[in-house]
């Protein structure tokens, strides 16, 4: 094994394998892309899982289309004279505009596949590419590619010092354009990230602008290169780069916005406080149990108002850790099933919204700390199962609320939209489950005393009457816990 740190070959490995620089600086390259794009979907509160795949998607679709490219506008008669030179990679010729166009056209395919938002997930993926073609550049370098027009040697003098030797190419020196396209997409990436996002209006665009921005120092990078692919008297590039710089200013403007319609967004609710008024039913069970085994001097005004919301195991592990948890919650739930079709009741408004959201074609579902069998249970006993698609359980998923795992589990199994999604429920752990979503949460004031505990938990917005969700649905933003 021997490295060659200044030559094309980075690594060799016997006789007859060898591991090119211009290989090593690409995947370099889309893993930076891809590290960076992590960083943005953990932000934006975005499953991993969907960045996982589309970069494995990404990466061999854009190789795939940069090597067609190539080959097309390179000598498409000698490659289609000899078809198996088009696999031949290991000998050069990839061009970065093919491969994008490829890459994103695969991207376009996978989100309508799995119903997300492409403009959303290009926002977050696309200014990444920037750095991954700014490193992928230097491969250039080290291949004597992406050379300019002819200059004397004291072009180098001073700060592209360190150009000066790669740069002399069969007896003379070229402008390093590669140079230039590096540092013209680092100071892409910057604009559009760190300028451009904080003023992003709408979805897609950072796209748009990477569009734009690439479009446009692409296109005076090809008016000094010596080395570009033509399409008969025109610089293939050059005309890409003008098609770029036109779908980016267009989608800018939002010519695009009718091809990239939003979906209606999924509706969740909480059940206990939200749906259904189960107060009284959840403290007369919870009184039943703390008194039976001797502990009814803990559940105090403020303990009655915490039982509210969280999962049966964590109250009972809290308070009677001495007892068994599952013969508490058996017990529980014994009392509980007793006297609720005695003491509960649906909230006000709410039979009428489920049949407004039906009646619209909304998905609906449920997220809730009860079992899933008491969850159908329950609406079956008010006649609001009807109006209900999807449940999720606390026996569904391990982790709870504020956990998203019901949520995102929701989502992924009706393939439902989670880039317009509404999370409503009464407690902050409902509020905490919807933003770790990335919904846009609405906390709704049940109990006057979680209302200010409630209001802190930061919601977008807080209701005291379920109908007002209607009125929400109409406003003209993003579903999404940042509006974006």
């Amino acid at each position: 094994m021997q490295f060659f740190p200044t030559r094309q070959i980075f690594l060799s490995i016997g006789d007859n394998l060898h591991v090119t620089w211009y290989a090593v600086l690409i995947i370099s390259g889309a893993f930076l892309a891809y590290f960076l794009s992590r960083y943005f979907f953990k932000k934006n509160k975005y499953p991993l899982e969907y960045l996982d795949d589309l970069f494995l998607i990404v990466l061999w679709t854009g190789i795939i289309g940069a090597r067609l490219w190539f080959c097309a506008f390179y000598d498409l008669s000698y490659y289609l004279s000899n078809p198996l030179e088009i696999i031949a990679v290991w000998d050069g010729g990839l061009a970065i505009q093919g491969g994008f166009i490829f890459a994103i056209i695969a991207a376009f395919i996978y989100t309508k596949r799995h119903n997300l938002s492409f403009l959303r997930i290009a926002d977050m993926i696309a200014p990444n590419v920037l750095l991954a073609q700014a490193i992928g550049r230097w491969g250039n370098f080290v291949n004597k590619e992406c050379f300019g027009f002819e200059v004397d040697s004291s072009y180098f003098d001073g700060f592209l010092s360190f150009l000066k030797e790669g740069m002399y190419i069969n007896g003379h020196y070229y402008e390093p354009m590669f140079f230039y396209e590096s540092l013209g997409c680092v100071l892409g990436f910057i604009l559009i990230v760190f300028v451009l996002k904080r003023f992003q209006n709408k979805r897609g665009d950072l796209l748009w602008a990477y569009f734009m921005w690439y479009g446009l120092i692409r296109f005076f990078i090809e008016g000094h290169r010596q080395d570009s692919l033509m399409l008969g008297p025109l610089r293939m590039a050059q005309v890409t780069s003008i098609i770029y710089l036109l779908i980016g200013l267009l989608g800018f403007v939002g010519l695009f916005e009718r091809f990239f319609k939003r979906p209606r967004p999924t509706i969740l609710f909480d059940l206990d406080g939200t749906l259904l008024d189960t107060q009284e039913g959840i403290l007369e069970s919870y009184t039943e149990v703390f008194k039976k085994h001797g502990k009814l001097d803990l559940l105090t005004d403020d303990v009655k108002i915490e039982v509210l919301g969280p999962t049966l195991e964590e109250i009972f592990q809290k308070y009677i850790p001495e007892i068994d948890t599952e013969t508490l919650c058996e017990e529980y739930r014994l009392h509980n099933n007793s006297i609720f079709a005695k003491v509960n009741k649906p909230m006000p408004n709410a039979e009428k919204l489920l049949k407004y959201l039906n009646d619209n074609h909304y998905h609906v579902g449920i997220v809730s700390t009860k079992r899933h069998e008491t969850i159908k249970m329950n609406l079956e006993l008010f006649k609001l199962d009807s109006y209900i698609e999807a449940i999720v359980g606390c026996d569904d998923v391990i982790n709870q609320k504020p956990s998203p795992d019901g949520i995102n589990k929701i989502l992924k199994e009706k393939h439902w939209s989670r880039d317009e999604l509404l999370y409503i429920g009464d407690s902050v752990g409902d509020v905490k489950a919807g933003i770790n979503a990335d919904a846009y949460t609405i906390g709704f004031l049940f109990n006057k005393g979680k209302e200010e505990a409630l209001k802190k938990a930061g919601a977008n917005e807080y209701i005291n009457d379920l109908i007002k969700i209607e009125d929400i649905l109409k406003e003209d933003h993003y579903f999404t816990y940042r509006k974006r």
